[in-house]
Order: structure tokens, then sequence, then C-alpha cells
């Protein structure tokens, strides 16, 4: 996408594709009761039409979007020869910034071990990692919870989509105010922390035997929280590198590392914990902790560096009358987003 869309348009297309993720989750169950509902008077097992209806579309989709998404807006077909070249001309001034960038297409592999040696690739990888770590663990403990409330299956259905639902959008708002005021680390420690709220709120009511109602309304925030906090972290992986072999690196370094988080948070929930799952609460409600402080850590990090870019090209202001406009354009682009 961001060959596409400037830095400050990201955020929102990122919030529109992991938005899907909570949307999808809120009607999921519901399909997946109508679908065993059913299933009786239909001769094919259930599981196997629920594989059918969920992964099918996908692979029809998968193959439209190879035939026809461009790489680039130069080769977008849908588009007219004047609306490519201006979707190529307003990104110009971003993709002019990577002065290492020598190559029009494939890896720079120098900006590669850059990246790979980059300690803020590291620290947003670690935030995806734990924020993972939570959102494998949702969909254990919420059936019971809803369980627990004594509501039959279908109304315990109809329970378990309102959160996401919320999630769904509290991310798409998130993301146009974070692109609307250029700030990445302000959204991600507030979502955060209202995720470890979230999550601390289940871990006291369980410790207490409180209410499921409790532990219910503790969901909300902890789903709102890390849902909105990954599509930011996913963007300000982005933002954080210069060139698009750097960003293509580091996105890979978030993957790679993150989605290690679902075999950790799987397994804090294990059945000799239930039905309160305290001890599986307060590790999720710490892992979200950490997320906070890492993108505080963070915000101090690139802040430093964007004064140090500041100062230079303040020491090299007056050389090169000539072409002081571009160079301060360059050097303001280096920037990263805080």
């Amino acid at each position: 996408m961001s060959f596409f869309y400037k830095r400050d348009e990201l955020a929102f297309r990122t919030g529109l594709f992991i938005s899907a993720a909570p949307l999808a989750t809120s009607l999921a169950g519901s399909l997946a009761w109508l679908i065993t509902r059913f299933g009786d008077y239909i001769p094919i097992a259930s599981w196997r039409i629920l594989f059918l209806l969920e992964g099918f579309p996908s692979v029809v989709v998968a193959v439209f979007v190879y035939l026809h998404i461009p790489d680039r807006p130069g080769q977008a077909k849908y588009l007219t020869a004047r609306e490519r070249k201006v979707a190529k001309l307003r990104l110009r001034k971003e993709q002019d910034t990577s002065s290492r960038e020598i190559q029009k297409y494939g890896l720079n592999w120098s900006d590669v071990r850059q990246t790979l040696v980059d300690p803020k690739a590291y620290l947003t990888a670690a935030m995806f990692f734990c924020c993972n770590v939570a959102f494998s663990s949702l969909p254990v403990f919420l059936p019971t919870i809803i369980e627990e409330m004594g509501y039959a299956p279908l109304a315990s259905q109809a329970l378990s989509a309102p959160p996401y639902l919320v999630a769904f959008f509290t991310v798409l708002l998130t993301a146009y105010f974070s692109d609307r005021y250029r700030t990445r680390s302000t959204f991600v420690v507030f979502h955060a922390i209202l995720a470890t709220a979230g999550y601390a709120i289940m871990a006291i009511a369980g410790s207490m035997h409180g209410s499921p109602m409790v532990r219910y309304i503790g969901v909300y925030p902890a789903a709102m929280g890390f849902f909105s906090a990954v599509t930011i972290i996913i963007t300000w992986t982005i933002n954080n590198q210069e060139s698009d072999s750097g960003k293509g690196t580091g996105v890979a370094m978030l993957n790679y590392i993150g989605q290690l988080g679902p075999l950790l948070g799987v397994h804090l929930y294990p059945d000799e914990d239930q039905p309160y799952y305290v001890k599986g609460m307060a590790i999720c409600a710490g892992f979200m902790a950490i997320v906070a402080l890492l993108a505080f850590g963070l915000r101090m990090i690139v802040l430093v560096k964007n004064r140090r870019k500041e100062a230079e090209e303040k020491d090299q202001g007056g050389e090169g009358e000539g072409l002081v406009g571009l160079d301060r354009r360059r050097g303001k682009e280096f920037l990263f987003m805080v």
C-alpha cells in the first residue's frame, strides 16, 4: 500500500484491512451456528460446508487480485493516463527522498541488511508479538464467559458479536485520527493501556469470583485496544523505513516475529484454570502493558533521531543555495513518524 498512498494516508487504509478481522469474527460465530443447525438436512458434513463457505470465496478473490490489482499506480489499467500520472506525481516527493533506493524494481540488499540491524524494526515486531499473544486468547475465554451468563446457544452467539463490532468501528476511527494528526505512538500507547485495563478487569473480577457480566464488559476495552494497536503498529513499521526495500523487510520481520505470539497465547488458558482464567488474563494484561512501554520507548528513539536530522539539516542550510529547497524537502521526508 505504500506504493499507492502517502505516509499520512497509510493508517486508515491499513485500518480498512485490519478491521475486516473483528468484523468477520463477529459474523463467524452466527454463520457457524446456522451451518451446524441446518447441517442435518444437507448430505454434506457440517464442517465441510463451513470450510467451503468460509474458505472458497478467498480462493476466488485471490485469483481476481492476482489478475487485476497492479503493483504500482503507473500500472493501474483502471485509471486513465492522466490519473496514472497524477498518482505517480503525488508520491514523487516521498519516493525522491530515498537516496539509497537506486533500483527501480527489486530489492536493494544494502537496505535489507540495514533494516535487519535496525532496532526500530525489532521494537515494532515485539509490540506485534505482544498484541498477538492477547488477540489469540480472546476466542478461548469469551465463549466461557458468555456460557456462564446462562444464555441459550443462539443468544450466546449474538453476545459474542458486539465486542468485535465495537472493535471494528474503533479501529477505523483510530486509524483516521492517527493519519489526521500524523502521530502513531500516542494511539498505540493509549490503546495498549486500554487493552491492559480490559484484561485487568477480567483478571480481578475472576480472582474475586465476580459476576460474569463484569468480565464480559472487560472484553470490550481489550478487543478495542489490541485490534487498534495492531493497526497502528503495522503502519508505524512502514513509516519508520525510508526505502521500499526497508519497508518490505520491516513488514517481513514484523510478521515473522509477531506471528509467534499465538503460539504462546493459546496455551495461557488451560482447562484447569476454567472458568476464570485469572493467570491468563493477568499475563495478557502484562503483555499489553509491555506494548505501551515499547511504544513510548520507540517514540523517544525517533524523536532523538529526528532532532539529529534537523540539526544536521540546519548546519548544512547555507550550502548549495540553489539546491536548498530540494535538500530541505528531502530532509523533512527523512524524518520518522512519531
